[in-house]
């Protein structure tokens, strides 16, 4: 279990390297750290239990009990707390997301990831292909139309003109 926490933190640090643009919040890689601290206090807890039952010493599997029942607290009070500020969250990071997309203008390092993020998600702004039409890139083309990463991949002449919602 320790193992796979371990590779999980690894991988949300990893992936965040992608999407740093839009988690511009410092706390955003707190979660991995829990995760990897967690993985690193399960594995001595597990050699704890280990030993304790090797030896067969009652203080021992008793801390392993008491040990066990804090951290199934803890992960009690971690899904409360998640439960109760998703929405937060939620509104930070369409905050940050809305932020970037303004800052779009076809040709800058932010505009590669907004149009990188939108292929590899399969979609298109925000929420959808109409949050575009309040950015300063939208007003500027006049052309009425979203970037082509919005385009579905199987629409092949694509042109990202919003009287075409269907191929958005």
């Amino acid at each position: 279990a320790a193992a796979g926490l371990s590779y999980v933190g690894a991988y949300v640090i990893n992936t965040y390297k992608s999407y740093d643009n839009f988690l511009q919040d410092k706390y955003a890689l707190l979660p991995a750290v829990i995760i990897i601290c967690v993985a690193v206090v399960m594995f001595i807890i597990g050699l704890i239990g280990c030993c304790a039952t090797f030896r067969e010493s009652r203080v021992g599997l008793g801390l392993f009990l008491a040990i066990i029942l804090v951290i199934f607290i803890a992960e009690v009070s971690a899904f409360v707390l998640g439960f109760v500020y998703r929405e937060k969250v939620k509104t930070d990071v369409q905050g940050t997301m809305r932020s970037v997309f303004e800052k779009y203008d076809g040709k800058n390092s932010e505009s590669k990831f907004v149009d990188y993020l939108q292929e590899q998600l399969h979609c298109c702004g925000v929420k959808n292909y109409s949050d575009w039409t309040t950015t300063q890139w939208f007003n500027s083309t006049g052309n009425n139309s979203v970037p082509q990463s919005c385009c579905q991949q199987e629409a092949k002449n694509c042109t990202g003109h919003l009287d075409q919602p269907q191929e958005l």
